[in-house]
């Protein structure tokens, strides 16, 4: 799905993003059958997986979280990520869905950058950044007052087709913290959001699912899932007292 840029209006590719809950058990049978097809993504380490580090960003009415409860069509996340100890790549991301489909953009941030956020000063950081997606970032957090609200970790294996510009992921062991100040050490305090042996399956894709990676990921009658590893994890440290 995309917006046409006819009449000055910017093209915004648009992708399905599905989400399923699977058992450890049907995640290692997804694995095995992806594995002999398809790549594994460029971030993945001797073991074929990573860690996937993600600092969410929500304002003062928390309407992020509040939006995702209510099915709103159409919302946007900010979240800082970086994969491993690799900090120094870190990048921003904007994460919109629109009725269901996703786009993303992103842009790499220096540490300088990341500080300054950190330490409030969007209102500075605007005038010495050219990245116009890092310009918008700041002005949610000069109008919105968006600040640091969770961190959501997790070990992530993901695969790839590259020509169909389609990517399945398995994500195991999502956590979530609140020790904003250790965000970039990693050695943060976490709090398990599933049990240990529920994980999430993602697939992304532009417009058709192939039949054959279809038929790959098919365990069972898989029932699709709006899962927020973000929301959820929000949740969990309201429960907690936090």
């Amino acid at each position: 799905m995309m917006c046409s840029n006819k009449g000055g209006i910017i093209i915004k590719k648009l992708r399905n993003e599905w989400k399923y809950g699977c058992s450890a058990r049907e995640a290692d049978r997804i694995s095995d059958r992806l594995s002999a097809i398809l790549n594994k993504d460029a971030h993945s380490d001797k073991n074929g997986s990573y860690q996937v580090h993600t600092l969410y960003f929500d304002d003062y009415k928390n309407s992020c979280v509040r939006e995702n409860d209510a099915g709103v069509a159409k919302r946007v996340k900010y979240r800082i990520r970086y994969y491993g100890n690799q900090y120094s790549a870190m990048k921003l991301e904007r994460k919109e869905k629109i009725n269901g489909y996703c786009h993303k953009q992103s842009c790499r941030i220096s540490l300088a950058e990341y500080q300054m956020i950190m330490e409030g000063k969007a209102n500075e950081l605007i005038w010495q950044t050219e990245e116009l997606l890092l310009k918008q970032f700041c002005i949610c957090c000069m109008t919105r007052h968006f600040v640091p609200k969770a961190i959501i970790d997790y070990e992530r294996t993901a695969y790839i087709e590259e020509i169909s510009n389609i990517r399945v992921t398995l994500d195991a062991n999502i956590s979530v913290s609140d020790d904003f100040s250790r965000f970039l050490e990693g050695d943060y305090i976490r709090y398990p959001i599933q049990e240990k042996e529920e994980k999430v399956l993602e697939v992304k894709f532009d417009d058709i699912l192939p039949g054959y990676i279809k038929n790959m990921i098919t365990i069972r009658r898989m029932i699709p899932s709006a899962f927020s590893k973000y929301c959820v994890g929000r949740k969990n440290l309201q429960n907690r007292g936090r």
